[in-house]
C-alpha cells in the first residue's frame, strides 16, 4: 500500500491523523531531505510495516541513497540507545554513570548523510521512543548547529504523526 492509499484508509476517527499526515510531510520549517530523512527513521521506529514500506517508497524519489541509509542508521542506533539511555535516566543511579556504554556507535560518525539532518532524525526517532535524555542530547546539537526552534518542533510533528498513524493501521487489523 503506498502512502495515498493509507492516507485515503483511515478511519472515520483518525481523520484528523489523515489530515495531519500530509499536512507534517509539507511543513515549510524543514526542507524536503530533512522532512524525508526523519519521516524514514520515525516510520522505522514506529514499527508498521505498512507504514514503513509506504514511507521508504516515498523517501526513494526525494532522497540519496547516502541520506535514505543516514535515516536508516538514526533509527537503528536510536533503537538502541534509548533504550539503554532512558534505563540510566530513569534510574538516576550516580553508582552507572562512570561505567561506559560499550555499545558500537560509529555510524554516528559515518553515516554518509547530513549531519544535521541525521541529529534531527534521531531527536524525532528518540521522541517516539520516549528517551528524554536522547531528546535532550540531540536537540542540544542540532540548536548549535543552527536550526531553529520551529524545525524541531516540526520534526516532532512527523514523529507524533507517524507514530499515531502507525498505531491506527495496526488496531484496523485486529
Amino acid at each position: 500500500m503506498n502512502l495515498a492509499a493509507i492516507i485515503e484508509s483511515m478511519p472515520d476517527y483518525a481523520r484528523d491523523l489523515k489530515l495531519n499526515l500530509q499536512n507534517v510531510l509539507a511543513q515549510t520549517e524543514l526542507t524536503e531531505q530533512q522532512t524525508w530523512t526523519v519521516a524514514v527513521a520515525c516510520a522505522l521506529t514506529a514499527r508498521n510495516g505498512m507504514l514503513s514500506s509506504a514511507i521508504l517508497e516515498e523517501a526513494a524519489n526525494k532522497l540519496s541513497p547516502e541520506q535514505l541509509s543516514s535515516a536508516k542508521a538514526a533509527f537503528a542506533l536510536m533503537g538502541m540507545n534509548n533504550v539503554y539511555y532512558r534505563f540510566k535516566h530513569m534510574v538516576a543511579n550516580e553508582e552507572y554513570d562512570p561505567i561506559p556504554a560499550r555499545l558500537r556507535m560509529q555510524l554516528i560518525r559515518s553515516h554518509g548523510g547530513d549531519p544535521v539532518d541525521f541529529e534531527l532524525a534521531c531527536l524525532a526517532a528518540s521522541a517516539i521512543k520516549g528517551c528524554e535524555a536522547c531528546v535532550k542530547s540531540h536537540d542540544k546539537v542540532v540548536r548549535e548547529k543552527g536550526l531553529s526552534a520551529e524545525a524541531v518542533v516540526a520534526s516532532v510533528r512527523i514523529a507524533s504523526t507517524l507514530h499515531a498513524v502507525a498505531a491506527v493501521i495496526e488496531a484496523e487489523s485486529i
